[in-house]
């Protein structure tokens, strides 16, 4: 192993070397050697937390470039609540913990999400009910096609699930920092998804204290294997939750889930879809496997490679398209790899 060797920085522990790797901890770091790269037309990768990336076996030909950014500016009015600019390399769950322990609610159901704050808006992560697109208030970046910063509003950012402008334009625009409108209160917002609704003992629709469900979702994570540092090395959820028109969600079985959107499509459960098709907990392929914990979370059991990965993502993948003829989507990014 080398010091350019991709595995150290990922949350699934595989991948190849870089040819370069350059660790930025500034923002004008970060816009000189995004700069430095295109000039030289090299290709260029990103990286943050590596918790929501599986790069292949070969490695990446190229700059990666690691964004180590970290700090925040923040005011807290007694009626408007706070805002907050924060840097993209920042830890997630550490932000999040910052908040509540200023009073300040609305990121609580986010909690113990992995990876840096510049991922969140890329991804559009979301949990329980709640997406971070909720409480963005512009996002800033640097645009390598027009070689100058561009700020995005919210409304401007192109939020839908797991999807942004940044997704859909890959590549072209750098997070330097993201800005956040939070509520000033000690109460939650009210507590929508069932499962957590159980865990804190309360009736859908209840208010409970943000610290109370931050615990309560690190609890739910938790006994997911969905938290870093558990000895379990998984990028959290591997596949989206399929969006589907109404007839083809009239067409599954009465018990699976379905979650109507105002657009007239349904959310339905990938990780329902997988073991109704005969995808199961500890499923393994060489030194790939289905997490014990959750059958979302593919993992590497200690020496799988790339390739073990997502051949058993493809397995999976085959097993729910043959069952009920829908395609699951890959929520990590893929690096020179390929369902």
């Amino acid at each position: 192993m080398t010091a350019n060797d991709l595995s150290t920085f990922t949350t699934l522990g595989v991948g190849g070397p870089a040819a370069k790797i350059i660790h930025v901890t500034t923002e004008a770091q970060l816009i000189e050697a995004v700069k430095a790269a295109d000039d030289a037309k090299t290709p260029m990768l990103i990286l943050g937390g590596g918790s929501n990336v599986l790069i292949s076996d070969t490695g990446f030909a190229g700059t990666v470039i690691r964004v180590e950014t970290t700090g925040n500016t923040y005011e807290i009015d007694a009626c408007s609540g706070g805002t907050l600019a924060v840097s993209a390399g920042s830890d997630w769950d550490e932000f999040v913990a910052f908040t509540i322990e200023k009073g300040l609610a609305n990121l609580e159901s986010l909690s113990g999400i992995p990876g840096t704050v510049g991922g969140a808006p890329i991804q559009n992560i979301g949990a329980y009910g709640h997406e971070v697109s909720e409480v963005i208030a512009r996002v800033r970046t640097f645009d390598r096609e027009k070689q100058e910063i561009k700020t995005f509003t919210a409304s401007e950012c192109g939020f839908s699930y797991r999807n942004s402008i940044f997704k859909e334009a890959a590549g072209r625009y750098v997070i330097l920092d993201v800005t956040f409108q939070l509520r000033r209160g000690e109460e939650s917002l009210p507590i929508g998804y069932a499962e957590l609704a159980k865990e804190l003992g309360v009736e859908i629709g209840a208010r409970v204290s943000i610290s109370k469900v931050r615990e309560a979702v690190l609890k739910l994570r938790g006994a997911k294997g969905m938290l870093v540092g558990q000895g379990i090395n998984s990028a959290g959820s591997f596949f989206m939750n399929p969006i589907l028109e109404k007839s083809v969600a009239d067409k599954l079985p009465e018990d699976a889930p379905r979650w109507p959107l105002p657009d007239g499509r349904v959310k339905t459960s990938a990780a329902w879809l997988m073991e109704h098709a005969g995808v199961s907990k500890g499923d393994r392929l060489a030194g790939a496997q289905i997490s014990p914990k959750h059958v979302l979370a593919l993992s590497n059991s200690g020496d799988a490679t790339a390739k073990d990965l997502v051949e058993l993502a493809r397995s999976a993948q085959e097993k729910v398209r043959a069952k009920f003829g829908i395609t699951l989507q890959s929520e990590v990014q893929l690096v020179g790899l390929t369902l």
